[in-house]
């Protein structure tokens, strides 16, 4: 699905660098005569110009309108590379969640697989998220058994967390093992 969303971003970003500089090029496209009307085009005093004046005057023009298309053209590239870089990066820290100590400090909420029968060192718990987690400490918690139940996996300090289920007050302290 994020590779969907960053071709959409990209053919959106071509289009875009295509159609500022095509609309511009219509907008001035030959010489000023023509795309304006003669009451413009004496409104504006265009009619004192030679023709020599007239045609360095529409090569100005168009020399600005094509860089600025150009500029519209680098901005859109720049905007769709920044937010390419942006969702990569957030798909890093999703990914690694738990493995590492960065990004957000919200606890990891999904659900277990399976039937869980409480907390006892050394167990492992695969979430529906398919990360895997080891419990770390002797924390029990005896007498429960839960189909599927919704779990919270909370970053504590230097790089520990805590899992909860939900309807519990125990905590155990877990590892991220895949």
């Amino acid at each position: 699905m994020r590779f969907s969303r960053l071709r959409v971003l990209a053919c959106a970003a071509v289009l875009l660098s295509m159609a500022g500089p095509a609309l511009a090029q219509r907008v001035v496209d030959g010489d000023l005569q023509q795309q304006m009307s003669s009451a413009e085009f004496k409104a504006a005093g265009l009619d004192k110009l030679s023709p020599a004046e007239l045609a360095a005057l529409n090569g100005w023009l168009q020399g600005k309108v094509a860089a600025v298309s150009a500029d519209v053209r680098e901005q859109v590239r720049e905007q769709v590379r920044e937010e390419a870089r942006e969702e990569g990066r957030q798909e890093v820290i999703v990914k690694n969640r738990g493995f590492f100590a960065f990004g957000t400090k919200e606890p990891i909420v999904s659900t277990l697989e399976g039937e869980f029968r409480g907390f006892g060192k050394g167990r492992r718990y695969v979430l529906a998220n398919k990360q895997e987690w080891e419990q770390t400490d002797d924390v029990t918690l005896a007498g429960v058994r839960k189909t599927n139940p919704e779990v919270s996996i909370s970053p504590g300090v230097v790089g520990t967390w805590y899992m909860q289920v939900k309807g519990s007050n125990t905590r155990a302290k877990v590892q991220r093992v895949k």
